[in-house]
């Protein structure tokens, strides 16, 4: 496809839509910051050109954003809004250099559980503030205003422009439930509609106000005049809030889409520039946006081009059709930014933070935002998530039970530092003496205090008589320090690392196998063991044939986190699918398909599969630096041998044999169309009982990612929301 149909195919069509949602969101966070309503609409040109123009994502789209009117807000009361640009210009230029320093990435060091804690935070002071503007009356100067008076609110204002912003509500809410597919926004609908309605009625409420002449009103930046410190606060709060929001957009676009990744610092100068541009036109600062990124991408952007020309079209809408905006009610911008507002209190995110044990630093950080302000909020945030990882640092759990007479079990989970030592020294003493004793250590850390602890306490038992045994579950800490190596190499679970990485060398010389088996069957076999009673006594009944490699670097179950019973695995050299023998048998006369081609041993397995188990999906996986795919590409194997007897049951034409990530990719593709012509895959296929798909394995990776079978090219496996 070339450049120009590409344009005009792909990027144009994107732009519109974006340049739909971009108009109702830039005058709703305009009216939300105490900033006038033409200062968003700045920001969202210069942010569609400059940024867009610039920018190092170039799937990104920027303008003014929801998380950032919040410090707007107190920056315009405090140095009003001539002030404000001047101290968004000035923040543009700290961006830029963050940026030629390479520091894009420092910015995403910050934990995540803070960065949206603060946007939940910034969300909930957005709709608090908002609803009163809903409701036709004025928002308070903070949050806890906000809620206090809102039941008075409640109570006083029922007119016309309440019964408006609830039906934009509505419509925001219900259009995406009930419209699955629509080029058309929920945002542009509800403005449109309910501005439409508000006309017809003759509605008697407050509207849109802009200039006359946009361009001769536009807002010349002054520099405050207020005390450097406060100036120079505003300017780091702005860049830093920034920046970080525009990163991690730039980070989850990066997801949406298989084309180039984001170059974080020159995305961060090409923020920065956008900003000091807007500054000095009196705009708003500018942020990479979540909303309008994705939106850009599920439209079908390919190019920067979609970003810059969204910012033509609101350039060109201000200019020319100023008047249809000043029919806009306000209560209507109000509800578009009450349901942005509580859009960014992501139920997702805190079911994630919750599991992985990091509510706290969320729930902190969003309430300091909401009754105190943005950097006390992220500031307190910060300190509990440093208070978080000092508390994990050093939790132990230790558990002693006695599993028969003069046999205990004594468990130590968690890390396992000197200051545990006192405790230690409690349990390990409630033992009678002349006991057999296991001790199984689930250590992620163990110091040589506590290390010192246990290994006197195990020479004292044994010397008074008893026995002590201690296993090592998931690390090799104390063994390494038996072996005088604590804390030095790397370990590897036992679960998940090789013989090589946790075993010690004595035992790899003896046996490693046999040490493997006696580790699965002491720690494994009892977790599992119920599962495989249930499926010893009920049969298997696998939800996926997984056609593999036998390469030894893949591990079906590991990478596809599942257990026993729900993969039917078929491994060979080259994942492999020869044609079916009736495929075979119309091949054109002299062809190099040997006498052996339709190999009968996978097609068994698979019409098993497909009709014994029923399975409702095959997967095919290949995987990088695969050995077949690169004998078959540089034709090393020998014909009549049995490697190559089976490899030429492959039926791949590679397109670029120097490429060899796309050779193998290539492989599954071909596989995956050797598949179908297995009658009973067929036939399951047709019913829609059946669905095919192919996989590619990173290993240096370690990453999955999926085959599109038409294009041939792969894509990041997209991972579920928490």
């Amino acid at each position: 496809m070339s450049d120009l149909t590409q344009l005009l195919r792909r990027d144009l069509p994107a732009s519109i839509v974006v340049f739909l949602i971009a108009i109702p969101l830039s005058l709703g966070i305009a009216a939300a910051s105490g900033a006038p309503l033409l200062a968003g609409l700045v920001a969202a040109v210069v942010g569609g050109i400059v940024a867009g123009a610039l920018g190092g994502a170039p799937l990104q789209v920027s303008g003014p954003a929801a998380g950032l009117t919040v410090i707007v807000a107190g920056a315009v009361a405090d140095f009003g809004f001539a002030g404000t640009a001047a101290i968004v210009a000035v923040a543009g230029i700290v961006q830029i250099l963050l940026g030629v320093s390479r520091l894009g990435r420092a910015a995403l060091a910050l934990s995540p559980a803070v960065v949206h804690g603060m946007l939940a935070g910034i969300g909930l002071v957005i709709a608090l503030s908002q609803i009163h503007v809903l409701l036709g009356g004025a928002p308070h100067s903070n949050a806890w205003d906000n809620l206090r008076q809102l039941p008075a609110q409640i109570v006083d204002h029922h007119g016309p422009a309440a019964l408006l912003g609830l039906l934009t509500v509505a419509i925001l809410v219900l259009w995406p439930r009930v419209v699955k597919v629509s080029v058309l926004p929920a945002a542009l609908v509800a403005v449109v509609g309910v501005t439409t309605l508000a006309a017809v009625w003759g509605a008697d409420v407050a509207r849109v106000n802009l200039p006359d002449e946009p361009l001769a009103e536009l807002i010349t930046p002054v520099w405050p005049d207020a005390p450097i410190h406060k100036i120079t606060i505003a300017v780091l709060t702005i860049a830093l809030v920034a920046s970080v929001e525009s990163l991690l957009s730039a980070v989850a676009v990066d997801r949406l889409h298989d084309g180039p990744r984001a170059r974080l610092d020159k995305e961060l100068v090409a923020q920065g520039t956008a900003n000091t541009v807007s500054g000095l036109l009196g705009g708003l600062p500018v942020t990479g946006v979540i909303v309008r990124s994705s939106t850009n991408v599920a439209a079908g952007a390919r190019t920067r081009a979609s970003a810059i020309l969204h910012g033509v079209w609101v350039a060109v809408f201000v200019l020319l059709c100023a008047s249809l905006l000043e029919m806009i009610p306000m209560a209507v911008l109000a509800a578009v930014l009450i349901v942005v507002g509580v859009k960014l209190i992501n139920l997702a995110q805190i079911r994630t933070y919750a599991r992985h044990g990091e509510l706290p630093t969320y729930a902190v950080t969003a309430l300091g935002v909401v009754f105190v302000d943005l950097l006390t909020g992220v500031a307190l945030g910060m300190a509990t998530a440093a208070v978080m990882i000092l508390w994990r640092l050093t939790r132990c759990e230790i558990r002693t039970v006695q599993r028969g007479p003069d046999q205990w079990l004594v468990t130590i989970s968690g890390t396992l530092a000197f200051i545990e030592s006192a405790r230690m020294t409690r349990e390990f003493g409630a033992i009678p003496p002349g006991g057999d004793v296991d001790v199984e250590l689930h250590l992620d850390y163990l110091d040589h205090g506590a290390f010192e602890t246990i290994k006197s306490w195990e020479t004292g038992y044994v010397r008074s008589g008893g026995r002590v045994h201690i296993h090592e579950v998931h690390d090799s800490w104390f063994h390494r320090a038996t072996s005088g190596r604590l804390g030095g190499g790397r370990s590897t679970p036992r679960l998940l690392g090789s013989w090589s990485r946790w075993q010690g060398i004595n035992e790899q010389r003896r046996d490693a196998m046999a040490a493997g088996i006696a580790e699965f069957e002491r720690n494994v076999a009892p977790m599992v063991r119920p599962h495989l009673a249930a499926l010893a006594r009920d049969g298997q009944r696998p939800e996926q044939l997984f056609i593999t490699c036998a390469d030894s670097r893949l591990v079906p179950n590991l990478i596809t986190a599942s257990g026993p019973g729900d993969l039917f695995c078929v491994r060979n050299v080259g994942n492999l699918v020869p044609a079916h023998a009736s495929a075979e048998s119309q091949r054109p006369r002299g062809s190099a398909a040997p006498p052996t081609a339709g190999d009968a041993s996978v097609g068994a397995a698979v019409e098993y599969a497909v009709d014994v188990l029923g399975v409702t999906t095959i997967t095919i996986c290949g995987h990088s630096g695969c050995g077949a795919v690169r004998a078959l590409m540089s034709g090393a194997a020998t014909p009549g041998s049995s490697l190559g007897d089976w490899l030429s049951l492959s039926g791949v034409h590679f397109s670029d044999v120097t490429d060899e990530e796309r050779c193998c990719t290539e492989n599954v593709v071909q596989q995956l169309a050797n598949l179908r012509t297995h009658p009973s895959v067929r036939a399951a296929e047709s019913a829609g009982n059946l669905r095919l798909i192919g996989m590619y394995f990173d290993i240096a990776e370690a990453r999955m990612y999926e085959v599109d079978p038409i294009l041939g090219v792969h894509r990041p496996v997209d991972t579920p929301a928490a």
